[in-house]
This record gives C-alpha cells, sequence and structure tokens, in this order.
C-alpha cells in the first residue's frame, strides 16, 4: 500500500508541477504576474476558484463532522462557501471588476487614506500565512500517517511542489494547476461515493446515530448556535477575501466574472453535498471519528482497495494543495505590491515581477513556521478567517460603496476589529492569557468592536470636513 500511494504521489507531484510550469508565460509586469493579463476565461476562473475554496477543511473536517453530527454538517463550511460566492456574483463583481487597482490595499488607500492602507496590507498578509498554514497542517497530518515520514517532512514536500510553479508562472501557473486538480478531487469524492452507496446505507447510519445518542442527525438546523457562528466567521472573512478577488479582477470583463462565480458556487454546492454523503455513509463502515486520525484517511487504508484508494489520496492531496497555492500567491501579491513597491516606487516590471517571486517565497516560508506552531487544521482555519472577519469585513465592504474618504473610520475599525483579533489570536495560542472567549465564539464580539469603530470614525470624518469646508458651495 505504502509503495502504490507513493507511487500515485510522486506521479501527482509531477503532473502538478507540469501543469504549472507548462501554462505559464513570460510576466513583464505585476498585472501580468498576479491577474495573469487579466485572461482567464470564466471557465478557468470557476474551476479554480472552485479548488481554492474546497480545501483541507471542506474534504476532511467535512466528512468527519457530517459522520459526527449529520447533514448539519454542511452549515460549517459548505454553506458559507456557497453563499459567499452567490454574494460576490450578484452584489460585488461589477463593482471589484471595474476597479482601476490591483489589489485590495490600493482600494483601502482610495477609501481611507494610507495609514490604513499599512494596516489593511499587514491584516491580509497575516490571513494568507495563517490560510497557508492550515493547508500545510493538513498536508503534514495527512501524508505522515500513510508514507511513514515525519510531519515536518510531509510537510515540506508538500510546499516545494506548490512553491516550484507558484514562484515560476504566477496566477496562471496557479489557475491552471488549480483546473486540473479540481478534476482530480471531483473525481475522488465521486467514485468514493459510488463505492459507499453499495456498501452502505443512510437508514443504518441514521440507526446506529441514534443508538450513539446523537440527535437531529438528518436535521439540517441542528445545532444553528454553534454552526451559525463558525458559518458566519467563514462568509465574512471570504467576502473580503483577496483570493476571490483577485480572480474577479483577472477575467476579462465583469459579466464574464459573474457567469465564473455563478458556475462556482453550483460546483461547490454539488462538492459539499457529496463530501457530506460521504460522511453519513462512512459511519457503518468506520464507525465514529476519532481526534487525528480524518475518517477519509482510515477509508484509504483499511476499506477502498488500491484503485480508489490511490484516487481519493490524490483527491485529498488536491484540495489541499489547490488551496495552499492560491493562498501564498495572493499572500504574495500583497507583499510585491503593498510593501515592496511602497518601499522603492517607480520600479520596472522585471524587478517587480522578481519581487513577486521572492514574495512567495517569504509567504511560505512564513506559513511553514506557522504549520510547525499550530496542528489543528480547523483551529488554523478558524483563527485565519477570524482576522479578515473581524478586522477587515466592514470596511472592507463600505469602501466599495463609499464615495468620499473616511480615513477615521477605516482606522478605528481596523484597530479595533483587527486588535481584538490579535489578542484572540495570542490568546488562543496560548501566548498570552487574557480569558478571551475563544474561536468562534469571540466573532460577535470583534465584530462589535469593528462596527463601533467605523461608526465613531465616520463621524469624526464627518466633523472634520465641515470644519475645514463650513459653508457649502452655492449652486
Amino acid at each position: 500500500m505504502k509503495t502504490g500511494l507513493l507511487i500515485a504521489l510522486g506521479g501527482y507531484f509531477v503532473l502538478l508541477a507540469g501543469a504549472g510550469m507548462l501554462f505559464s508565460r513570460k510576466s513583464r509586469s505585476l498585472e501580468d504576474f498576479f491577474l495573469a493579463a487579466r485572461s482567464l476565461s470564466p471557465g478557468v476562473m470557476a474551476l479554480s476558484l472552485c479548488a481554492a475554496w474546497f480545501g483541507a477543511s471542506s474534504i476532511l473536517i467535512s466528512a468527519d463532522e457530517a459522520c459526527r453530527t449529520g447533514v448539519s454538517a454542511f452549515m460549517i463550511i459548505g454553506l458559507p462557501a456557497v453563499l459567499t460566492v452567490l454574494l460576490f456574483a450578484f452584489f460585488f463583481a461589477g463593482r471589484i471588476h471595474g476597479l482601476p487597482t490591483i489589489s485590495l490595499s490600493d482600494l483601502v488607500e482610495t477609501r481611507y487614506g494610507r495609514a490604513v492602507r499599512h494596516l489593511a496590507t499587514a491584516l491580509i498578509a497575516w490571513y494568507m500565512v495563517m490560510l497557508a498554514a492550515s493547508q500545510m497542517v493538513a498536508a503534514g497530518q495527512f501524508l505522515k500517517g500513510f508514507l511513514g515520514t515525519s510531519y515536518l517532512v510531509s510537510v515540506a514536500a508538500a510546499a516545494a511542489v506548490v512553491f516550484l510553479y507558484a514562484t515560476i508562472g504566477g496566477l496562471l501557473s496557479v489557475a491552471r494547476a488549480d483546473t486540473f486538480q479540481f478534476f482530480l478531487l471531483a473525481s475522488g469524492i465521486c467514485g468514493l461515493c459510488v463505492s459507499l452507496v453499495g456498501r452502505s446505507s443512510f437508514r443504518e447510519a441514521g440507526v446506529l446515530a441514534s443508538q450513539a445518542g446523537i440527535q437531529g442527525f438528518f436535521d439540517f438546523f441542528h445545532g444553528a448556535g454553534r454552526n451559525a457562528l463558525i458559518a458566519l466567521s467563514f462568509t465574512l472573512a471570504w467576502t473580503v477575501s483577496p483570493i476571490a478577488w483577485q480572480r474577479i479582477q483577472a477575467v476579462r470583463t465583469a459579466k464574464q466574472a459573474k457567469r465564473g462565480l455563478l458556475a462556482s458556487a453550483g460546483l461547490l454546492a454539488a462538492l459539499y453535498t457529496l463530501i457530506v454523503t460521504a460522511g453519513i455513509l462512512f459511519r457503518p463502515i468506520l464507525g465514529a471519528p476519532t481526534e487525528g486520525s480524518p475518517l477519509l484517511a482510515l477509508f484509504i487504508a483499511s476499506a477502498s482497495g488500491p484503485w480508489l484508494g490511490g484516487l481519493l489520496f490524490v483527491a485529498v492531496m488536491a484540495a489541499i494543495l489547490s488551496t495552499l497555492d492560491a493562498a501564498v500567491n495572493t499572500g504574495a501579491l500583497c507583499l510585491a505590491r503593498d510593501v515592496y513597491e511602497q518601499i522603492f516606487p517607480g520600479s520596472s516590471g522585471r524587478r517587480l515581477v522578481a519581487a513577486g517571486r521572492w514574495s512567495t517565497l517569504v509567504v511560505g516560508g512564513a506559513a511553514l513556521a506557522v504549520a510547525f506552531r499550530f496542528q489543528d487544521i480547523l483551529k488554523t482555519l478558524g483563527l485565519a478567517s477570524q482576522i479578515m472577519a473581524e478586522g477587515l469585513f466592514i470596511p472592507g465592504m463600505a469602501m466599495l460603496f463609499l464615495k468620499k474618504k473616511l480615513p477615521a473610520a477605516g482606522l478605528l475599525s481596523l484597530l479595533l476589529g483587527g486588535g481584538f483579533s490579535l489578542l484572540s489570536f495570542l490568546n488562543d495560542a496560548g501566548i498570552v492569557h487574557l480569558g478571551l472567549p475563544g474561536w468562534p465564539r469571540s466573532v460577535p464580539l470583534g465584530m462589535a468592536l469593528s462596527a463601533a469603530g467605523f461608526i465613531i470614525g465616520s463621524g469624526i470624518s464627518i466633523v472634520r470636513r465641515k470644519r475645514r469646508n463650513p459653508w457649502p458651495s452655492e449652486t
């Protein structure tokens, strides 16, 4: 089994690197490198965005949660993923695509000023590092159980392949590689469900859940309190996710971006439905999940057979690495555009592309460091979402509709919401002990602080504007 999985993994890594590098082309500017020269088709956008958002928590955690609690597991990650993409399609795609900016921080500066831009850049870079780290944690935990390698070696091996094609080809390589990975993960999940339907049943799963004292196994809204907080955290964070904004801007027209988003929403809904179905059908075969052993990994090792096992093994890795490469690439855009170019304005296109490649390695290296500290997939992903939900959601959504600068609003909202998310992160990491509620219970408090900061700051900005111009112009 180990030899077969090594062969499957080696072949997958070669094909993945080849898919990323084959479609790369010479980049002459940051727009070429990080927006694929705005040339992505709606199909490539849809498949790459779907793969980028269907990551480790989607394929591993969703299956375990479905086996443990039933159909309500769809609410945790599936619902916010689909809902967020639909929000982009119907409300934000046109505005985002029409922005004369490259990065999210560019827009922050036009609405709130340069000081707020720097704070937003730090917040976005931190988020992308944490998101990438969550996928590295998943890769390390998953590979070490099968290959017998250490967690460190497993993480490094998976990250090295991503660094290779992401550094060479930028977003175009990442999008093409993620399109290839989408078909792998979709094939694996479909094959899994076909196999389980012939060996298990919903009725048997329900009976076993009832015997175990589990209530509401087939109630979508069971446990809605906790699930809604998690879904809220993810939805708010992903609505201001630079990954989606980057892909919307990389498509030729706003109409094509909307088409790609709608297709991605449909694909995500189908994938999450299938993985939740698989999780429910796991219960009669594997029983309840245990700590540190994802059911999908147990199924591959003990109950799948060599061919389906190899396909599922690669599918899990495709889900993990497609999110990892997107996070690393978008984080690198933040560093290259919002740090390097701000320090060295007027740099040539080639110099900026080189900075983008080095930024890819910096973001990846920082994510590796975090992955060695946190080894819980859902918690790491939750801490990442908390950063954006509490720090940037309110000022981020407001800036799409603002027509005048409100620097104090952006500053106070980021300071209060982002500052609270930093304290929560340090508290959850055990670095400081402040007695703060853990994620996801911390999200409403952080959002309230961010909203209060925005409201107070808006009042300050309006008062300052009136003092500078006390007399309205005559018409």
